[in-house]
Parts: C-alpha cells; structure tokens; sequence
C-alpha cells in the first residue's frame, strides 16, 4: 500500500484550501440546502461540517493501511489487498467520472469512494465471521458525505464500488483454512482493544444524523 503517496496528495489539497477557500466556499453555498437529518452546531456551522470533511478525507491512508493489516493477520491479503489497491487509486488516479474535480472538493468524493469500499468489504467480514474486517464506523459519516457529493453523483461512485467488490470477492474468497484459524482470533481482548480504536467519526465532530428522519423521507 502507497499511503505515503495519499498522505502527500491530501496536504497539496489542504494548501490549495489554505489559497483559495473553495471548499469552504462550496459547504456554505449547501448548508441551507443539507437534509434535515443532519445535526450541526448552530455556532460554526460552516467551520465543524469543514473539519468534518477534512478529517473524512484525512483518515482514508490510516484506515487502508488498517484494513491491510489485518487482512494480511487473517490470511485474506491476497484477496482483499486488491480491493484496498482500487481505493488507493481512486485517490493517486481518479476514474474519468471526476475529471474537472480538485483540492478537498474532489477528494471528499475520493475518500467517500474508499470508505465505502472498506465498509463493502466490512460488510462481507460480518457476513462471514460476524465482525467487521476494520470497525471504522464510519457509515454515518458516510452517509454525510452522500449528501455532500450530491444524490446523483454519490450514486455513480456507489455503482463503481459495487462493481469493484463484486469482481473480487465472493464466498469463495472466506473458505480458506487461513480465513478459518483467523475467525478464532476474533474473539480475543486484543482484537477488542483494537475496535476501541475507531470511534464515531461524525460523534467525534460534532456532526450527526437522524436516520429515522433518513428512513423517511
């Protein structure tokens, strides 16, 4: 995994943030227009739903070189390195869908790309062994993120991740002896403390959602 690479190209966003407030620009113009499922402070609104998004893109290197590693303790590398491999691609060469995009503005759709990668492949760890691959619990956030990108948009760049999955997992992919001895060590206290590492990404800034009013509308 080249996440040094990513970590590289999320601080030339941030300085092309710091020149030009485009993001910044961009969320004000939406919040008047945000679902009303979502919470913000009445007090710097603009400023939490800015960091929100920042600290949203910045945690993608963190959580693919996570995922890697456990998926390289379960004895799935082989199988779920690829998938981590398009997430970091999307961010070093974004598909032809985000051609025009720059700065933060386009990797929020990035980073919301490889978040839902992992939780596609999470969803598939809890199919099979009833734990996540990585608990990112970011699905909240993800779901923030959705409405930020844009219904239409978000939907094309959940198709794409679909797509990807598909093509490179399958049950066959949870059957191997690795997989099996793996499933035992889900339960121990250190994979516990290790969940405890990934707190709500949205809780923790002050973002939140109410997914019955989601639900409903």
């Amino acid at each position: 995994m080249n996440t040094a690479a990513l970590r590289e190209q999320i601080q030339r966003a941030h300085q092309h943030e710091a020149k030009t407030g485009q993001l910044s620009r961009q969320l004000e113009t939406q919040l008047p227009h945000l679902h009303p499922a979502i919470h913000l402070p009445e007090l710097d609104a603009k400023g939490v739903l800015t960091r929100f998004v920042a600290a949203y893109i910045e945690l993608v290197p963190d959580l693919l070189d996570a995922a890697h590693e456990v998926a390289l303790e379960a004895g799935i590398e082989d199988q779920i390195k690829p998938v981590l491999k398009i997430a970091e691609h999307f961010f070093l060469q974004p598909p032809s869908i985000m051609a025009g995009h720059e700065g933060l503005d386009s990797l929020l759709d990035e980073a919301y790309l490889a978040h839902r990668l992992v939780e596609e492949v999470n969803d598939l760890y809890i199919k099979h062994f009833g734990q996540p691959l990585i608990p990112s619990n970011t699905t909240v956030a993800s779901v923030i993120a959705h409405q930020l990108i844009g219904e239409a948009f978000a939907n094309q760049l959940d198709e794409a991740v679909h797509h990807a999955v598909d093509e490179m997992l399958d049950d066959e992919s949870f059957a191997l002896d690795s997989v099996e001895a793996y499933r035992d060590r889900l339960i121990s206290p250190d994979t516990e403390a290790a969940w405890k590492r990934w707190p709500c990404l949205s809780r923790q800034l002050g973002v939140g959602l109410d997914l019955e009013q989601t639900r409903a509308v």
